[in-house]
C-alpha cells in the first residue's frame, strides 16, 4: 500500500511515515499544498492524507482541485480543527474521512486500511480515455460531443465508470438497476445495446466491452 502525506510539520510527518512503514505502508511526503497536488496528479496512491492548514495551498482547496480533476483516491483529512463547521467544509470539499489531531497512530492505520478498500464516493467527474461523465450536471460526453442517454443508460454508465477498469458482472448491474425485481433476461441486453450506440458507434474505438463469462467493462484496451 502506498499513501501520500501532505503535512508541513516535518517532525509529525517523519513520525507518521516511520510508524506506517512498520505496517508495510509506503509514504510519499509533500510539505505544501502545491507540491501535494503535483504528486497526487502524477502518481497512484491508495489513500491521500491531507493536513488542513498548509502553505501555498490549504487542504480544502487541494481536495477540491483533486476532485475537479477526476481523481477518486480516498482522502483522509488531518487537522486540529474539530468543529462541526470545519468537518462539513471538509466533506463538501471532497474528503472521505476526518481525523482530529492529536491522534493515535493505531487509529490512523485502521482508517487508512478501511479507505484503501474503496475509491472515493466524493468524486464528481469520471473519465476514461475521451469519455467524461459529470455527476453534478448529469451529463456525459465523448470527444467533446454530448451523449444522449436514457435514465437507465445513465445508471449503467455511471456504475461502469465508477468501477473502471474492473469488470462489473451482469448480476451486479441488474441488482443496481432493478433492486426489487429483475425483469426478463433480455432487458439488460437491450439497454446495453442502446448505450453502445451512444458511447461507441460514432467513434473510432470501442470503450464499452463485454467480457465473456464475466460481465461488462469500460476501458481503453482489450484484455
Amino acid at each position: 500500500m502506498q499513501v501520500l502525506l501532505v503535512e508541513d510539520d516535518r517532525d509529525l510527518a517523519a513520525s507518521v511515515a516511520d510508524y506506517l512503514a512498520l505496517d508495510h505502508i509506503l509514504v510519499d511526503h509533500a510539505y505544501n499544498g502545491h507540491a501535494g497536488l503535483t504528486l497526487a496528479c502524477d502518481n497512484h496512491y491508495d489513500v491521500l492524507l491531507l493536513d488542513l492548514m498548509l502553505p501555498r495551498m490549504d487542504g480544502l482547496t487541494l481536495c477540491e482541485k483533486l476532485r475537479g480533476a477526476g481523481i477518486d483516491t480516498p482522502v483522509l483529512m488531518l487537522t486540529a480543527r474539530d468543529t462541526l463547521d470545519d468537518k462539513i467544509a471538509g466533506f463538501r470539499a471532497g474528503t472521505d474521512d476526518y481525523l482530529v489531531k492529536p491522534f493515535a497512530m493505531e487509529e490512523l492505520i485502521i482508517r487508512i486500511q478501511a479507505l484503501a478498500k474503496r475509491r472515493s464516493g466524493q468524486i464528481r467527474k469520471l473519465t476514461v480515455a475521451d469519455l467524461e461523465v459529470d455527476l453534478d450536471s448529469k451529463t456525459a460526453q465523448r470527444c467533446g460531443q454530448l451523449l444522449k442517454l436514457t435514465p437507465t443508460g445513465w445508471v449503467i454508465l455511471e456504475t461502469l465508470m465508477r468501477n473502471s477498469p474492473n469488470v462489473v458482472s451482469k448480476q451486479q448491474l441488474e441488482e443496481v438497476l432493478w433492486p426489487e425485481e429483475i425483469p426478463d433476461s433480455n432487458s439488460l441486453k437491450v439497454h446495453m445495446y442502446h448505450l453502445r450506440q451512444q458511447i461507441d458507434k460514432p467513434f473510432n474505438s470501442a470503450l464499452l466491452q463485454t467480457i465473456p463469462g464475466q460481465g461488462f467493462v469500460i476501458r481503453e484496451d482489450s484484455f
